[in-house]
């Protein structure tokens, strides 16, 4: 069985709902992730700020905009009455589930459950129009068998005896329909994935399903080798390896989410990155095999906040470095670069949210200097690390940019360099004229 998944804007209007029915309906057996319709989850983000505020006049308002959206997509996705009447049952099921929050005290919890709405709607409206047009389609809520523990990690051992037990006792349908993104948390309670997680939520229901192939369906046609918001001129990656696909994710390509592909790495299984505007295209394929050495693409991070401690303590001690580390850890906030000499460390970071409780632990062990406003570009290819000159030509491609911090040798895959992000295009420019498009 394949999973595939669509994101927002692919079945973010009835047209196009209808073209991802015809698109999956070839009469293979699938597990069809989706998201909630584009620009919803924005807005139920919204309903959640204003309820947090306690303004429940303005979330009542934003309620009622996107019920009347909703009650529009129904009336004109539906072709007969009892399905519009069962598309308005749904919706008001939901719709009186967010209204409910507008009276009493609003949590965290609370929030959670009101943005897991776009999905359940989105999946449940879907289902009804397959079942309409005569298709074999069932809905697998995705609440039932998705589950993160307390550190926010999906609960791979549950999914896959869950899910494979959900499928045993239920009638066999050619296409399964679920939601991407939400899942239960280690309490009981409704939960996510953070944004782009249904990306995420394909690859884990294809190891517990032990796919052929999981599809992610976007609204381009796979990787490029450098970012087409900024560069002229860029190229479709045709394959990449695991580890290139994981790399490029990471630092900062938008067409999937950084934890994708470990869930398809672990179990080998292929993902596929295609367009839902043009279908023939072959997309990008994401294999444990690299096709050819040398570089393959480009990406950046922004957001980065590079933390450097300089002490003369370093000099020939141990326990230092641990020490330093210890603090990150103790603050959940995971390190990206990481650069030293004898006197001093620098590290980056993109999670500021404890930085100043970081910040003044860290000045126990030395001077502390932290500079905001930073990018991660990284150079990803097969074995570039090993390449003859390749660092050489990295470097020279750089020649006139200001460079904070250089990771190299630490990956087979990548070349990592920190620059200030007000130079970010100039960057992303130099390497795609002197290094990509040679």
């Amino acid at each position: 069985m394949e999973v595939y998944k669509f994101g927002g804007t692919s079945v973010g209007s009835i047209e196009n709902m209808r073209s991802v029915m015809k698109l999956i309906t070839d009469g293979k057996q699938k597990m069809v992730v989706l998201s909630a319709m584009s620009g919803t989850t924005n807005s139920l983000v919204e309903i959640s700020d204003y309820l947090t505020k306690k303004n429940k006049e303005s979330a009542l308002a934003q309620i009622s905009m996107l019920e009347k959206k909703y009650y529009n997509v129904v009336f004109d996705l539906f072709k007969s009455a009892e399905m519009k009447d069962c598309g308005k049952k749904i919706l008001e099921e939901h719709f009186d589930f967010i209204k409910a929050f507008t009276t009493g005290t609003f949590s965290e919890a609370g929030e959670r459950s009101i943005l897991a709405q776009g999905e359940l709607i989105s999946t449940a409206l879907f289902t009804l129009l397959m079942q309409e047009e005569g298709f074999n389609a069932t809905l697998l809520p995705a609440l039932e068998f998705m589950k993160v523990d307390a550190d926010k990690m999906p609960d791979s051992r549950f999914i896959k005896q869950k899910l494979n037990e959900i499928l045993a006792s239920r009638p066999k349908a050619d296409y399964y329909i679920t939601q991407g993104f939400i899942c239960k948390n280690e309490l009981g309670e409704i939960d996510n994935l953070q944004r782009g997680g249904s990306d995420y939520t394909a690859t884990l229901i294809g190891a517990a399903i032990s796919s052929s192939e999981v599809q992610i369906w976007t609204d381009i046609d796979g990787f490029h080798n450098n970012d087409p918001r900024f560069v002229e001129n860029t190229k479709r990656v045709d394959v990449l390896s695991f580890n290139e696909a994981a790399e490029l994710a990471y630092f900062g390509a938008k067409i999937l989410h950084p934890q994708t592909v470990l869930p398809a790495k672990n179990n080998n299984i292929p993902v596929r990155l295609k367009n839902t505007m043009n279908p023939p295209d072959p997309g990008t394929l994401i294999t444990a095999e690299s096709k050819g050495a040398g570089i393959k693409a480009v990406a950046a991070k922004d957001g980065i906040t590079a933390i450097k401690i300089r002490s003369g303590r370093m000099l020939n001690a141990y326990g230092f470095m641990k020490n330093i580390f210890e603090i990150f850890e103790y603050f959940k906030t995971s390190v990206d670069m990481v650069t030293t000499s004898e006197v001093a460390v620098s590290v980056t970071i993109d999670n500021p949210k404890h930085l100043e409780e970081i910040v003044n632990e860290l000045k126990e062990y030395g001077d502390v200097e932290v500079d905001k406003n930073q990018t991660i570009v990284c150079i990803v290819g097969n074995m570039i690390a090993e390449e003859k000159g390749f660092a050489s030509r990295v470097f020279i491609a750089l020649e006139n940019i200001p460079i904070r911090m250089i990771s190299y040798g630490g990956s087979r895959h990548n070349i990592s360099v920190l620059v200030n992000t007000n130079d970010k295009k100039e960057t992303l420019v130099a390497l795609s004229e002197k290094l990509l498009n040679i």
